[in-house]
């Protein structure tokens, strides 16, 4: 086993989810909904402690499983989420009832996140998550970016598709798409960037003010 191997393996046996996330990811898995990872559920908890986040935005339910790490991490938060999948929605709906999340905390949109978007407001936001239809990824984050306030983080979990964009040979839409994503937020004088390796991979993304 690699070093790198054995480091993502310890971090991955070392996370204890919370009994009401762990119930949320059976659920997820059982319906087909691809929650994020334990460990990348961990570290967008930390992200919105650490920013205090208090409006977030997350696209894409995992069926509860990353609204319930956000709202960990930054439990005076209240969460939009959006999907256009009733069924992952109502499933999201029942894990934040069974984890007593008050519902003024969460309020829940079906639809396609390309329509709902651009009705929301500019610079409202501490976080926006995007996690679904990795084809419109770099869309959902321009959108992310309007909508997040300065100082605010877009997070993107999966950005590595699985070792795909390490790989120079893999030149498919969604690894090409989310290969440019990372270089061109790299070169952008309008964010801050950085790539967690652990779990699937994780975009961070914070705005800042530009001249």
């Amino acid at each position: 086993m690699s070093e790198n191997d054995a480091n993502a393996r310890f971090i991955r046996e070392s996370i204890v989810e919370p009994s009401a996330i762990a119930r949320a990811r059976a659920h997820a898995v059982e319906l087909g909904a691809a929650p994020v990872s334990a460990a990348v559920g961990s570290q967008i908890a930390v992200l919105a402690a650490a920013t205090g986040a208090r409006s977030i935005v997350e696209i894409g339910t995992g069926a509860g499983v990353s609204g319930l790490w956000l709202l960990r991490g930054a439990p005076q938060a209240v969460l939009t989420s959006i999907d256009n999948e009733p069924e992952h929605l109502a499933a999201a709906r029942q894990a934040f009832a069974d984890a007593r999340v008050p519902a003024t905390k969460a309020r829940f949109i079906t639809g396609r996140a390309a329509d709902v978007l651009p009705r929301m407001n500019e610079a409202s936001y501490d976080i926006v998550l995007v996690d679904a239809d990795p084809e419109n990824v770099i869309e959902y984050v321009e959108h992310g970016l309007r909508l997040v306030r300065t100082g605010g983080m877009v997070l993107v979990p999966r950005v590595l598709v699985g070792g795909k964009v390490a790989d120079p040979v893999q030149r498919d839409a969604v690894t090409t798409a989310f290969r440019s994503l990372i270089q061109e937020t790299q070169e952008s004088p309008a964010v801050l960037a950085t790539v967690s390796s652990a779990g699937e991979g994780l975009l961070q993304l914070v705005s800042v003010a530009t001249d």
